[in-house]
């Protein structure tokens, strides 16, 4: 078992979504990165996204993109409020990039 799979454990005995405030929750391979809003109450997902067609050269650039479009999105649902879940990893990078995509797009954590 991989030490992410053991910490993304942990995070998620604490962290659970629902339809009022969705768990936004983030892979990342080391080619792309995938964001959606999950409703654990019901298990389904709300909202996926990815960056496989942005024209971004830069990879944290990209992720600051998916951040950015998945809160336009979102707000176009009506959820405003998401709890955060970076599934094991650092809060670094490409992760802390969407997240900050997201806070820019009008998303609250």
């Amino acid at each position: 078992m991989l030490k992410r799979d053991i910490r993304h454990k942990r995070i998620r005995a604490k962290v659970s979504g629902n339809l009022e405030r969705p768990r936004l929750c983030v892979f990342r391979s080391n080619r792309y990165i995938y964001a959606q809003l999950i409703d654990d109450g019901k298990g389904k997902v709300l909202l996926s996204l990815n960056d496989f067609k942005l024209k971004e050269k830069n990879k944290t650039a990209a992720a600051h993109k998916v951040g950015e479009l998945l809160a336009q999105k979102a707000l176009e649902k009506k959820i405003n409020k998401v709890v955060f879940d970076k599934a094991g990893y650092k809060y670094h990078g490409r992760v802390q990039a969407l997240a900050q995509g997201a806070r820019d797009g009008g998303l609250q954590f």
